[in-house]
């Protein structure tokens, strides 16, 4: 299986794949191909990718692969981990899907945020220290679409450094115009890349069409947005090791082809929703640190995400390992930082630490907390003059000025 620029999509490379081959080849791995890969540090490409994932490298290898992990983990990032904040706009979805608590199915009471709501939400996750804002919706165009989206770029990209959002696919001119706005990065996970088990989760909506995901990065690379992050929603097939796989797969594909892109990846595990789904297979901690260095080892230059789904003390031991980007203090439902109690979780969390806490942690054990790695002076596009907006923070009772 090779990634080769000859495909115009990476739908046409996919459609070229077999989800059992895969399989095996990751099943068959014995103790000879973890060796060669570990010993190239994941410089032989897929091949070597499959064989870290292998219950072979699980069961005798797991220990060489994390001080491998660690090792390749500082010699390209150092000590330092970026924090970012999700701000989510709005739990509207057209989408039924059945592991998601914003699904169009359940009776919840649906938000979306006002101009006014953003910018009071935003103030508080600017006292905080956060200049990474990930901006989330659900998938509804009608409510939250691209009009939408430019306005809340457009209202907070004099305040912050980094606006990446996870909103539903667009077409590859709507990102060309969200960039314009000041849209740095795009999270677009494909949840799985198996289409039976995509079909049964994703009930209706256009989420249904599982191609026109799986092309969603294509598109942003079009556009040349900066930052492109991919992962799946492990839970969703019994077979994580090959889900895992052809997101690699995916990623070596894009790399290649979109090379001015940078690239991440995250491990979101199935958490408590107001869905109906139960995860079909459980990643546990010990596979999760396997995926986090086969990752780290495959692709060097990659960074690796871990939200507040996961647990204090896992999120504190999977540091060392290659972990190089942390959200803190996440609320994951609109209006959430405000206080908001009328509108649903998309999922709850594990870390519910404020993000002064998640902060003194990391300096305490050694790492550097990183609140801005990026500057709109570096894009073409200008942020706009200020306006001068005045915002109030939750329990602070004085104007928050986001204005300088």
């Amino acid at each position: 299986m090779t990634t080769g620029m000859k495909h115009s999509t990476f739908t046409e490379l996919f459609r070229e794949q077999d989800w059992g081959h895969a399989t095996r080849l990751i099943k068959d791995a014995g103790c000879v191909e973890v060796e060669r890969a570990l010993g190239r540090e994941g410089r032989g490409g897929l091949a070597d990718f499959a064989a870290l994932l292998s219950t072979c490298a699980a069961e005798k290898y797991l220990e060489p692969m994390a001080q491998l992990s660690h090792r390749v983990t500082r010699r390209r990032f150092g000590n330092a981990i970026r924090l970012f904040a999700p701000l989510y706009l709005s739990n509207e979805c057209n989408n039924i899907c059945d592991y998601c608590g914003f699904s169009l199915g359940n009776d919840i009471p649906r938000k979306t945020l006002s101009t006014a709501e953003i910018l009071r939400d935003a103030g508080i996750l600017k006292s905080q220290g956060f200049e990474h804002v990930l901006l989330v919706t659900g998938e509804s165009s009608m409510r939250v679409g691209v009009d939408y989206l430019a306005d809340s770029l457009r209202t907070l990209r004099q305040h912050f450094s980094n606006l990446s959002i996870e909103a539903q696919p667009l077409e590859t001119s709507e990102y060309e115009r969200l960039i314009e706005e000041g849209l740095h990065a795009v999270m677009v996970y494909q949840e799985t890349y198996e289409r039976e088990s995509y079909a049964v989760h994703h009930v209706k909506g256009k989420k249904r069409n599982f191609e026109w995901r799986l092309e969603t990065p294509d598109r942003l690379g079009q556009a040349g947005v900066n930052k492109i992050g991919l992962g799946c929603l492990f839970g969703l097939t019994q077979d994580w090791r090959t889900d895992a796989y052809f997101a690699g797969l995916h990623l070596d594909y894009l790399e290649k082809k979109y090379w001015k892109t940078t690239y991440s990846m995250s491990f979101p595990r199935i958490r408590p929703f107001e869905g109906e789904s139960m995860p079909m297979a459980d990643l546990s901690d010990r596979d999760l640190v396997q995926l986090l260095c086969a990752f780290r080892i495959f692709k060097e230059e990659l960074e690796l995400t871990l939200s507040t789904r996961e647990s204090p003390a896992l999120r504190e031991n999977l540091l060392p390992l290659g972990v190089t980007t942390m959200s803190a203090g996440s609320k994951t439902n609109p209006g959430g930082y405000a206080g908001e109690e009328d509108s649903l979780e998309q999922f709850s969390t594990s870390d519910e630490r404020s993000a002064a806490e998640v902060r003194a942690m990391l300096k305490q054990k050694g790492f550097d907390p990183v609140w801005k790695d990026w500057d709109p002076s570096y894009d073409l596009v200008r942020s706009p003059a200020s306006e001068g907006v005045e915002l109030f923070a939750e329990g602070r009772g004085e104007a928050l000025s986001l204005a300088g």
